[in-house]
């Protein structure tokens, strides 16, 4: 019978390493490391607005928690936020409002936009409502239901995560130099 092939993810070969560390040392990229970090600890700003965030609320408690996922501390201040959740209906009134608490936040920033109200302006085609948060702010991640369940906001955090780990920091804007290409 054939030995099966053994593929290492490694990129460097593994004689550089002394016999002896193998065991302790681990070769990797800058770039799996950053995004590790990332992932596991993004601090989300939630911005509930109506039925939603009653959901979002609940994804954070004891029996979903999102905490378990590096999403711990839900801030109320956008400057130490790198992820906006939105949750709910957006009133034109509510716009300015939004806008200024995403251009606060630190790039790289995210955002999810959690509901129907938020996704597309759900059921209420009215002059006062925005018609979905992509009008207003870039949205990362659509999490569509009226209202969403907390396992699916939580489903969106893991696709949220593997959106970042995906990153490169060669590639990424918000890490390049001002004026560089």
């Amino acid at each position: 019978m054939p030995e099966r092939e053994i593929h290492h993810t490694l990129t460097v070969p593994e004689t550089l390493v002394p016999e002896d560390l193998q065991r302790n040392a681990l070769l990797t990229s800058v770039d799996s490391v950053y995004n590790w970090a990332r992932r596991r600890s993004m601090w989300p700003l939630t911005f509930g607005l109506a039925c939603c965030a009653l959901e979002m609320i609940a994804a954070g408690a004891a029996r979903y928690d999102y905490g378990r996922l590096g999403m711990d501390i839900p801030f109320s201040s956008p400057r130490q936020s790198d992820l906006l959740i939105i949750s709910g209906t957006i009133t034109h009134k509510m716009a300015p409002q939004l806008i200024r608490l995403w251009n606060q936040m630190p790039e790289p920033k995210y955002s999810i936009a959690m509901g129907a109200c938020t996704v597309s302006g759900g059921t209420f085609d009215s002059y006062a409502v925005v018609q979905g948060a992509a009008e207003l702010i870039p949205v990362d991640i659509y999490l569509p239901g009226c209202p969403p369940r907390p396992e699916a906001l939580i489903y969106a955090f893991t696709k949220l995560h593997e959106m970042v780990g995906q990153q490169s920091v060669k590639t990424v804007s918000w890490y390049r130099k001002e004026g560089e290409a």
